[in-house]
């Protein structure tokens, strides 16, 4: 059972608000939701004392409703400055670039995530593969005799890519690959992939009127974070807890 001043979070509580809280053991997902529960608490108690009423178009009210209106009238969250946007753009040229270009062909040895004998036998096929082609087999040849994709009509050949056009774990492996085979199989929730990659443009640099507006709302995004866990640290300690204790520079709430 903890207090938060005058008001008790009985331990049913902390238990289902654990579900929301995945954690690789059951006492930090217990932590982490007794945490989530003291601070929406804290939030609702500084709400009443400033005579807030908080409505919503959802059929319930959230913590979130509280901390945006909180913030909102108690915290001064300033905005970056052109010089601030400048600086990070002159600081940081190298992420500001339109999505390189990629041709590339692969072969898919199809297998369900969570099913270990089909994903070690396709992992077995994609290594053997690679062994064919490195000794100088045709890839489209082996494109249409193993590939589960309808790619495997046209030699493997997925075109040209560019980034947010297939699965993450995919693109990551792929678009910082060099020309040619790659020598592992490059692993999806699809099953196991046999990547060559026929070419690469790299993407052209963009202006800094261009990504303005975007530099601007990530440095303005970030202080606003910064501002509300301070904001949510000070509660904490003008607060009366008892039954937890509330380490605000260990919590990941916090961070």
């Amino acid at each position: 059972m903890i207090r938060v001043n005058e008001t008790t979070i009985e331990e049913k509580a902390v238990l289902e608000e654990m579900q929301y809280h995945p954690a690789e053991s059951q006492r930090d997902a217990m932590l982490k939701a007794a945490e989530a529960l003291i601070i929406g608490e804290l939030l609702k108690q500084r709400a009443r004392s400033l005579g807030f009423k908080i409505t919503s178009a959802r059929a319930q009210v959230t913590e979130e409703d509280y901390l945006d209106r909180l913030i909102a009238e108690e915290v001064h969250v300033p905005e970056a400055t052109e010089q601030e946007i400048a600086t990070y753009f002159e600081q940081n040229r190298g992420k500001f670039t339109t999505s390189p270009l990629l041709e590339v062909r692969h072969i898919l040895l199809a297998a369900p995530p969570g099913e270990d004998k089909p994903r070690i036998e396709a992992l077995a096929l994609a290594e053997e593969i690679i062994k064919q082609l490195q000794a100088g087999g045709d890839f489209a040849g082996l494109a249409r005799a193993h590939s589960a994709c309808p790619s495997k009509e046209t030699g493997g050949s997925l075109g040209q890519l560019s980034r947010g056009q297939t699965v993450p774990e995919f693109e990551r492996i792929v678009f910082a690959a060099e020309k040619g085979l790659y020598t592992l199989p490059v692993e999806s929730r699809y099953g196991f992939h046999v990547v060559w990659v026929e070419r690469k443009v790299a993407g052209a640099p963009l202006s800094f009127s261009a990504v303005r507006e975007k530099i601007r709302d990530y440095l303005n995004e970030k202080v606003r974070h910064k501002a509300i866990a301070q904001y949510i640290q000070q509660l904490i300690a003008d607060a009366k807890i008892d039954g937890y204790d509330f380490s605000v520079s260990q919590s990941p709430l916090m961070q």
